[in-house]
């Protein structure tokens, strides 16, 4: 391919490209050309003029991979601060559920997973894996914002706002699955079953299977606090993981979210089933939750992602304060310094995060052949001076409002904190008179 036919240029600065052996590339190159990486090299002066549409100078920036969330509730934005400081079960069952069953439509959920995904932008992600009610209108959302996600249908044992006739929720899951499966290329759907105390057996085995048949992903909250272990045992006799691996419904299409209790059983059946997990540590950490055993699990070949959770948890959807908290609690938990590194919590964000979604082969990378997914951080500030280790700059340092451009699918989607794709004040706007609506009720 002749280089002048280039889309993009991006010329200097340092590419911490997340690949295989870990290159870091100075004063680095990328091309992009019909929304994919077709040069990653040193920007050797020697080479002849690259010509493009657009050149972008990289110059005091760090060029990674954008980052991967890969658990939220995007729409949730809508409840953020209107209920913290509560123990799991009391905020979920005297607070959340009930806001949900009231105000939750599909205009709500539109509006908030626009605002969220100006959020996620804005603060380097590129990819989300989303799972709530009116999941189409997630989709549709990142579909007029330029972003990718996995969007996974929710499913539960009681009248949902988007299903409230129970018996009907597998037809409208079929469609679902119909309608996105092929029409959007930067939109995976995907099943979430929201827990197994929410779910009853025949419900998690149903979901599982019409899965398998459509080969998408397998999504459930799964431990995230002790109460979940006596509910489950005192039902079915048994612990949550062994309760779902003899359901047969656990394998490497499966992702467990929170996982804050596993026993070393659980790990090894995780371990043995392929079974992938999203980390979600400042929701754990805000809800006393628990803490999940993610160095453990890495060791035992367990793939671990990083996510937010939903914005009525954490408050915030912004993946650099999840790296910077994932990578110190696990060292004061276990007084040692050295467990998590940065590089290892960077992974988890970018290409670990990839792989859990199984879109590895496309993104979580910055190398030759894939997705142009790239963000752009600007270290010429205070609190990123001096540099010395690209990694730890990033985990320790950097902040989402550091992130100066963002590149989704080799379409610029942010330039300069200037969102492209979104109209930021109408979003906020909207959302502010949504909140007002639950207020007043």
């Amino acid at each position: 391919m002749p280089d002048k036919e280039m889309d993009i240029v991006i010329a200097g600065g340092t590419l911490v490209t997340m690949s295989a052996d870990a290159e870091i590339i100075e004063n680095g190159f990328v091309g992009i050309k019909d929304g994919l990486i077709t040069r990653t090299r040193p920007n050797d002066e020697k080479i002849p003029a690259w010509s493009a549409k657009e050149t972008i100078d990289g110059s005091g920036c760090i060029i990674l991979p954008g980052l991967v969330n890969t658990h939220t509730h995007l729409p949730m934005v809508c409840f953020r601060g209107m209920a913290d400081d509560l123990p799991l079960m009391e905020w979920l069952n005297n607070h959340i559920f009930p806001a949900e069953a009231k105000h939750v439509n599909k205009e709500m959920v539109y509006a908030g997973a626009v605002l969220a995904m100006a959020e996620m932008i804005l603060s380097g992600t590129t990819t989300f894996c989303d799972a709530y009610f009116f999941e189409s209108a997630v989709a549709e959302a990142a579909l007029a914002c330029g972003m990718r996600a996995v969007a996974a249908q929710g499913f539960a044992d009681f009248a949902t706002p988007d299903n409230p006739k129970y018996e009907k929720m597998m037809a409208a899951a079929d469609r679902f699955v119909n309608r996105w499966k092929s029409f959007a290329p930067m939109i995976t759907p995907a099943f979430f079953c929201h827990s197994p105390y929410t779910c009853s057996p025949k419900t998690l085995v149903n979901v599982k299977t019409a899965a398998r048949e459509a080969g998408i992903l397998y999504l459930t909250h799964l431990l995230e606090n002790q109460d979940e272990i006596k509910t489950i045992e005192k039902r079915y006799g048994k612990n949550p993981v062994r309760h779902l691996y003899d359901l047969g419904v656990l394998d490497d299409w499966s992702i467990a979210v929170h996982c804050n209790w596993l026993t070393k059983e659980d790990m090894e059946i995780l371990a043995d089933t392929g079974v992938g997990v999203s980390h979600n540590p400042e929701s754990s950490m805000k809800l006393a939750a628990g803490i999940a055993p993610v160095a453990e699990m890495l060791r035992r070949g367990i793939n671990v992602g990083l996510g937010t959770d939903g914005c009525a948890s954490n408050n915030d959807l912004d993946m650099f304060r999840e790296m910077d908290s994932a990578a110190k609690i696990h060292k004061v938990i276990s007084l040692n310094p050295t467990l998590m590194s940065a590089q290892t919590v960077l992974q988890m964000a970018t290409i670990g995060g990839a792989r859990l979604l199984n879109l590895d082969n496309m993104i979580g990378s910055i190398e030759e052949g894939k997705r142009a997914d790239i963000i752009m951080i600007d270290v010429n500030q205070p609190h990123l001076t001096p540099l010395y280790n690209c990694h730890s700059q990033l985990v320790y340092a950097a902040r989402g409002a550091d992130v100066k451009t963002s590149i989704i699918n080799g379409k610029i989607v942010m330039n300069n904190r200037k969102l492209l794709t979104i109209d930021l004040p109408k979003a906020m706007e909207t959302v502010n008179r949504i909140a007002e609506k639950i207020i007043s009720q």
